[in-house]
């Protein structure tokens, strides 16, 4: 039974000398004498393997590479972000400001327009302005005197009395106007103080 050597041909073994054919089992020398393909080949399948070993960890290196260099934001990227929400929220925050105080000025020229209106209704009755603004509540011209949106209180409104009539110097003066207390400056660059 011919015996195989790894990696050699099937024939080398026999000894071509023998003329029966018989089979040898190689010595030391037989197995270093190997033939210049088969160390070619070898050599080949070798240096396949380690460059398939060395592809195949490169590119894992490369992929996380690629999968750590794009997880996160770089430090000018975060100052653009915050500089960017800082901007839009004092923008948000002005034009909340100026929607309040608008709202506030419509509410304060609504009451002052009913107050007015209600001196006026008591003058065209009574043929006489009231003493005080409470004297419209207690008349039923208003049912309560409205609060001052910008100072929040119903006690500072100020009243502007009337002039004393000439032709009957024995009457009374009262409250023909009102204004506001606040002294604050309105969206228009008025006071409030002179509406």
């Amino acid at each position: 039974m011919p015996t195989s050597v790894p990696g050699l041909s099937t024939r080398w073994p026999f000894d071509p000398s023998t003329s029966s054919g018989s089979s040898r089992v190689p010595s030391r020398d037989d197995r270093l004498r190997v033939a210049p393909s088969q160390v070619k080949g070898r050599r080949a399948q070798g240096g396949s393997k380690r460059s398939r070993a060395t592809t195949g960890d490169q590119g894992a290196f490369s992929g996380v590479r690629r999968r750590y260099s794009g997880a996160g934001f770089t430090l000018i990227e975060l100052m653009v972000v915050i500089s960017l929400i800082v901007i839009l929220a004092g923008i948000g925050l002005a034009t909340y400001a100026n929607s309040v105080t608008r709202s506030k000025e419509a509410v304060l020229k609504e009451d002052l327009f009913r107050m007015r209106d209600a001196i006026d209704q008591y003058y065209a009755d009574k043929n006489k302005y009231p003493s005080g603004l409470d004297a419209l509540v207690t008349e039923k011209y208003l049912r309560a005197i409205p609060i001052d949106p910008f100072t929040q209180s119903a006690d500072t409104w100020q009243s502007v009395m009337s002039e004393p009539d000439l032709q009957n110097p024995t009457a009374e003066t009262g409250v023909a106007d009102v204004k506001s207390g606040s002294e604050g400056i309105a969206l228009d660059g008025s006071r409030h103080a002179d509406w």
